[in-house]
């Protein structure tokens, strides 16, 4: 695991840098010439997250909450025909905009039916 380096000579932070003469990775210093080999070449990991797909959160008394909006959707659990809805919250670059729906009557949260069974989220 890459860990931060000081410079012996100002304590300065060292950062790393290639050393083309001696073909090795350097810890140098950016404020004095000092400089050491690096003895751990690793000085980044990008640990990759499995990408989910989206998931309806918390959805306690949503239908009762006076802030969102109400649509006429069906619910496929109760039939009512009255029900919030709301965007998904997260923040990944390559989410569409997807609608979750919660029934006012039952609490049961749903998506748009008429999505293509395999962009459906997860529920």
């Amino acid at each position: 695991m890459a860990s931060l380096h000081f410079c012996s000579e100002c304590n300065n932070l060292l950062y790393p840098k290639a050393d083309p003469q001696r073909r090795v990775m350097v810890y140098a210093c950016r404020i004095c010439a000092y400089d050491e080999i690096g003895d751990n070449q690793c000085v980044y990991r990008n640990d990759l997250l499995t990408v989910t797909k989206e998931q309806v959160g918390v959805t306690n008394d949503l239908g009762t909450d006076p802030t969102l909006a109400h649509s006429k959707m069906v619910c496929p659990k109760c039939g009512h025909d009255d029900a919030v809805f709301f965007q998904d919250q997260s923040k990944r670059k390559e989410t569409r905009m997807i609608l979750f729906y919660v029934c006012t009557k039952c609490d049961h949260p749903f998506t748009d039916p008429t999505l293509d069974l395999e962009q459906q989220p997860e529920m």
